[in-house]
């Protein structure tokens, strides 16, 4: 109890200063992916967690624990931004606070390490490429599989001309997640601050811990998940906006939610080719290295790639891989590889691995999947004025 008074007291006491030379960085947004993310910075020895910054006390407890000793609490995280002596910040909130938040670590002067999917609206992702490219900050998006060199074989290999002209691509991602989660809110919060730039509503522990449901506050599964594909995709075809994107999906059968759970979305690309992504969280569930596949349909071969295994059946013997590489445990390397490439680039000054360019091309396709669905037609991207023409 007493640790919970403090902690909503204060909005940061400085505890200890970190040595010269070392990275500092601060985290905003301390639950599940915002502490994974900090232990995997913590592996550096000239990183230091200087800061945590959350709304709802019980994260922030866990973050700080995470953090390590001598890290300043935040609630604000402005105030943690105004901090000096931090260099870097970890954006793990949900989408609706990504483009504030970006923009005011930026005008801070801070590097930034930002979740995907990058924003929650196409207009906003346009402004986080404009105003990122007109500083000097180095901004990584986490689409880790651009760190992970099992995606980087595939994208060797299409580029080869193994696999000849690629014209489709088919992905799926499947899950079963048909009722939102119940749980109840086990320390205060700051409602106000939580909800930011949406529109104002009643507290709700539904809200809060379902909000990937709803679209105030995201686009739906359909782009939590599909831009790792998306992204993937495009880095292996080396594409990157789309040309026009279609939408189907069910009525959505989560009750409570907002957004549909069973969705197909085509894209269409300037250098030729379709790509589609279908996710279905209305189907059986299945372990994680097999709950998707993305399929490159090529004239000279196909390349089936998963989350720890890529494939390659020639036209010649269409039921025998040449080529049969698996990678137990790669999937989870690859985001410590994303935060090492981040650190380097945040070192060195250079770019890394996942600029916010790709990061945003990745959600723009969905978020154009979204417009379709609303509209019930295909919609189409004008990439010299960068705007949606429905």
């Amino acid at each position: 109890m007493k640790r919970r008074i403090f902690l909503m007291a204060s909005s940061g006491v400085a505890l200890a200063a970190g040595p010269s030379g070392r990275i500092r960085v601060g985290l905003i947004g301390s639950g599940g992916r915002g502490r994974t993310l900090t232990r995997r910075f913590r592996r550096h020895e000239d990183v230091e967690i200087g800061a945590v910054c959350d709304i709802y006390e019980p994260n922030l407890e866990a973050g700080l624990s995470t953090a390590g000793p001598g890290t300043q609490a935040y609630r604000d995280y402005r105030k943690l931004l105004d901090n000096k002596d931090i260099d870097a910040v970890i954006i793990a909130t949900p989408e609706h606070w990504h483009h504030r938040m970006l923009l005011d670590a930026i005008a801070a002067g801070k590097d930034v390490y930002i979740e995907k999917p990058l924003c929650r609206t196409p207009e906003e992702g346009v402004e986080m490429v404009k105003v990122v490219h007109a500083s000097d900050r180095v901004v990584q998006v986490g689409m880790q599989r651009r760190s992970y060199s099992l995606y980087h074989q595939a994208r060797d290999l299409r580029r080869s001309g193994k696999l000849g002209t690629v014209r489709m691509v088919r992905t799926y991602w499947l899950n079963n997640s048909l009722t939102l989660r119940e749980r109840k809110f086990e320390g205060p919060i700051d409602w106000d601050q939580w909800i930011g730039p949406a529109e104002r509503t009643a507290k709700s522990e539904t809200l809060f811990f379902n909000w990937r449901h709803f679209a105030d506050y995201s686009g739906g599964v359909v782009i939590d998940q599909g831009a790792h594909i998306f992204d993937s995709i495009h880095m292996i075809m080396d594409a990157g906006y789309p040309s026009a994107v279609n939408a189907s999906a069910c009525r959505g059968h989560m009750e409570g939610a907002d957004r549909p759970e069973s969705v197909v979305v085509t894209a269409e690309y300037p250098e030729d080719f379709l790509a589609v992504f279908t996710i279905n969280y209305a189907a059986m569930r299945y372990p994680g290295k097999d709950d998707q596949l993305n399929a490159y349909d090529g004239d000279e071969g196909r390349m089936d790639v998963g989350r720890e295994f890529l494939r390659v059946f020639p036209k010649d013997a269409p039921t025998e891989p040449s080529i049969d590489d698996n990678r137990p445990g790669g999937f989870g390397q690859a985001t410590t590889e994303h935060v090492n490439s981040f650190l380097e680039a945040v070192r060195h000054r250079k770019t890394p691995s996942a600029p916010i360019e790709v990061g945003f091309q990745s959600a723009l396709v969905l978020h154009l999947g979204n417009l379709s669905l609303q509209h019930g037609k295909r919609v189409r991207w004008d990439r010299d004025k960068m705007a949606a023409i429905v």
